[in-house]
């Protein structure tokens, strides 16, 4: 494409207006978490049933991002991003018109089909509305309004709780529903897919059931542990339907997955690190209000502003990362955003029951510093390696590692966290895990800090790996340009 591409006129608008939908997906989630006791107690039923508005939600999500990218690539997606967009808002609305938890679940479902076309087709929409030099911008700046959202979240339900009814976490989304909708609908291009296409229906069921499985499967640690009999049933689940996942699509000659999109080594080892950055992020986001309230006796309120420090720093941080990616190799910058990560980690492992608020956020700015300087380059390394006609594929993949990635970091790291803790009070019996003696509780998080630090460093060596190999192919390439001058003299 040329700078004289129409879609690059309207580039900033359409950069807006994908970004509401995003926005709305992203703060979804927080501000329905932080109403779930209220649920229980307005509807009556107990937590067991109603964590399944959030459950169903994410498994629903998560399940169908993949082959909503497939489809957006083969019909357009201009037309699905509105009707994800349509549906999410209309499923608000009727999310907060349910009278019980049932039909509840069941709207939050219907929400979850909009939010899933959301998130699988609006990066691939804004790679494509930006020139290649460009793209590192757009999406730090779409990384800030993520950041924004998932600090938002939490304060506006927290805000809409305090006065009004549990409804208007719902209907919150209408306004910037409907405004997202038009704005799609007048400024984002139409882009034609080309050649007829034929959806792989066979694929779409078998990645459906087995990402369900995975899902299905953490969602089981995080809420009965990993002692839970059902889990390694279903993670054999897993394993076998992504086997014949795998030759189904080697057979197909119109694959959902293009499964040769996985030789580019950019694009896979850009897959991988973000995925271990965002089981370190949400693992680790899980645990610190724990921290927070239990060891430093800190309010919910002062919490909650401490947790916004790390997307915070991400939010200011990601935009220049981007924009810097547009100039200097992305290789370069992710490896720097993943070394800086490394250190602030390991700085946080060094917490204790006695840190004050000065020492707790001195530890916790290079995370967001790292984390910013990473997110935005990876992002633009995977969307400009994967081929132009696989975009929505691409940016269905990104945001499932986002999804499968933030649910394994809260169900691995929370299930470590707890049985380290059991671990160091020798295994006595709480009613609570957070009951246990402080100091318990402070060992627990430093060695899983340990961890969080072994993921680091292997997402780190990935990326170092791939940084060399890219240098020393140009090294390559320039001897061959050197010689092939000298031949000519």
């Amino acid at each position: 494409m040329t700078e004289s591409n129409p879609s690059y006129q309207n580039k900033w608008l359409i950069l807006l207006a994908i970004g509401m939908g995003v926005f709305l997906a992203t703060i979804d989630g927080g501000i329905v978490n932080i109403g779930l006791n209220t649920l229980v107690k307005d509807l009556g039923k107990p937590l067991a049933v109603t964590e399944w508005v959030v459950l169903a939600y994410m498994l629903t999500i998560s399940s169908l991002m993949l082959s909503i990218g497939r489809l957006g690539d083969m019909i357009g997606k201009k037309s699905l991003y509105i009707a994800g967009l349509v549906i999410f808002t209309l499923g608000s609305v009727l999310c907060g018109l349910s009278g019980t938890i049932y039909w509840l679940i069941a709207f939050r479902v219907l929400q979850a089909v909009g939010a899933s076309i959301i998130m699988a087709l609006g990066t691939a929409m804004i790679t494509e509305a930006f020139p290649d030099r460009e793209r590192g911008k757009a999406l730090g700046i779409m990384g800030t309004l993520v950041s924004i959202g998932i600090i938002a979240g939490p304060t506006i339900g927290g805000l809409i709780l305090e006065r009004l009814s549990w409804h208007w976490l719902f209907f919150v989304n209408l306004p910037v529903g409907i405004i997202g909708v038009i704005m799609v609908k007048r400024y984002a291009p139409v882009n034609h897919p080309g050649l007829k296409q034929r959806f792989d229906f066979k694929g779409a069921i078998l990645m459906l059931a087995t990402l369900s499985s995975l899902l299905f499967a953490l969602s089981r640690v995080q809420s009965n542990g990993l002692r839970d009999p059902l889990i390694p049933i279903l993670l054999v689940l897993f394993i076998i339907g992504l086997v014949i996942f795998i030759r189904v699509e080697k057979r197909t000659a119109e694959p959902m997955i293009d499964l040769s999109i996985f030789r580019n080594r950019m694009f896979s080892v850009n897959l991988v690190t973000g995925f271990l950055t965002f089981v370190v992020g949400a693992g680790t986001m899980i645990l610190f209000p724990l921290y927070l309230q239990n060891v430093l006796q800190f309010g919910p309120q002062q919490s909650g502003l401490m947790m916004a420090i790390t997307p915070l720093t991400v939010a200011l941080v990601a935009p220049f990362s981007g924009a810097l990616s547009d100039r200097v190799s992305s290789r370069v910058i992710t490896a720097l955003g993943l070394g800086v990560m490394l250190i602030g980690h390991s700085l946080v492992s060094t917490l204790s029951a006695d840190t004050g608020v000065l020492g707790y956020l001195l530890r916790f700015i290079p995370v967001g510093i790292g984390i910013g300087l990473f997110q935005a380059p990876n992002n633009s390394a995977i969307m400009g390696s994967a081929p132009r006609e696989r975009s929505g594929v691409a940016s269905s993949l990104l945001s499932l590692t986002r999804t499968v990635g933030q649910t394994t970091g809260i169900a691995l790291l929370g299930a470590f966290w707890e049985r380290r803790v059991t671990a160091l009070t020798g295994g006595m019996e709480f009613q609570s895990v957070i009951m246990a003696p402080v100091q318990a509780q402070v060992g627990g998080l430093r060695q899983t800090m340990y961890l969080v630090i072994a993921i680091v460093v292997s997402a780190l060596a990935l990326s170092l790996w791939a940084l060399s190999a890219w240098l020393r192919g140009r090294r390559a390439d320039d001897g061959k340009a050197v010689g092939i001058n000298s031949s000519h003299v």
